[in-house]
């Protein structure tokens, strides 16, 4: 099977600093992959890479066959990668549908013109989003007004409403109550088989509920990859995660 994302000697630096150093990475279509590593491993500049929104220092990123090295974070965003936060990124003076209904607008056609009749279309098919999430209820509901985890819903049902090809997830169980991520955990297993996902997360528990794929990062690069169980059993992952600087 064909790579849907695949990254070869890609690193970014920051001055003498390598946060991601020479770093191969593949995520196949339909791929349930996350990256874990301690603090400052590398994971959400990871992730950035991939988003667009961090320039690459050297290497190669490749979605479908296609070269977006240096592709800017609209295109990417046109051509199926999604990303959600380590903080929701809701507009709080929304509602939750108008919230998922804004990020899906940008990917009809004709995005630019603003009719009435297409806008309560689209939410039509954006409550059907939220209710993916098991938020319809809460569609009129400004999204300000919402519990964290509600807002972390809200963001992942705009997200596919955007149709990605692959969704990236920072740290998506971060801030949630024990209710909420087995929410979130069963609302990402319902996801599209087409869809991807490339998940960092400290949540080892949540990770091993979702992924079936795990990579570790240790300051910069790729110290173990495998199922989470190979994972789980690795000494190199346990002294990465045992080291002190990683405290």
């Amino acid at each position: 099977m064909n790579a849907l994302l695949s990254l070869t000697r890609v690193t970014r630096r920051y001055g003498a600093l390598a946060a991601v150093d020479r770093l191969d990475l593949t995520v196949r279509p339909g791929a349930r992959h996350a990256v874990i590593g301690p603090n400052g491993a590398g994971k959400s500049t990871l992730l950035g890479l991939v988003a667009g929104t961090v320039a690459p220092s050297g290497g190669r990123i490749v979605l479908d066959r296609r070269d977006i090295t240096g592709t800017d974070p609209a295109r990417r965003s046109r051509l199926g990668i999604a990303r959600t936060f380590q903080q929701p990124a809701v507009l709080g003076s929304l509602s939750a549908l108008d919230n998922v209904a804004l990020a899906a607008w940008r990917h009809t056609e004709l995005r630019g013109l603003w009719r009435p009749r297409r806008y309560r279309e689209l939410g039509r098919r954006c409550l059907d989003h939220l209710d993916q999430v098991g938020l319809a209820h809460l569609a009129s509901h400004t999204a300000g007004q919402l519990s964290h985890g509600q807002q972390r819903l809200v963001e992942i049902a705009a997200a596919l409403a955007a149709r990605p090809r692959i969704l990236l997830l920072d740290e998506p169980a971060a801030g949630l109550s024990e209710e909420d991520t087995d929410r979130l955990t069963t609302v990402l297993r319902q996801l599209p088989a087409e869809v991807a996902v490339l998940l960092v997360e400290h949540n080892l528990a949540f990770v091993n509920a979702l992924a079936t794929r795990v990579t570790v990062l240790h300051e910069g690069r790729p110290i173990a990859d495998g199922t989470p169980e190979e994972i789980s059993a690795d000494p190199a992952v346990r002294e990465a995660y045992l080291d002190p600087r990683s405290r």
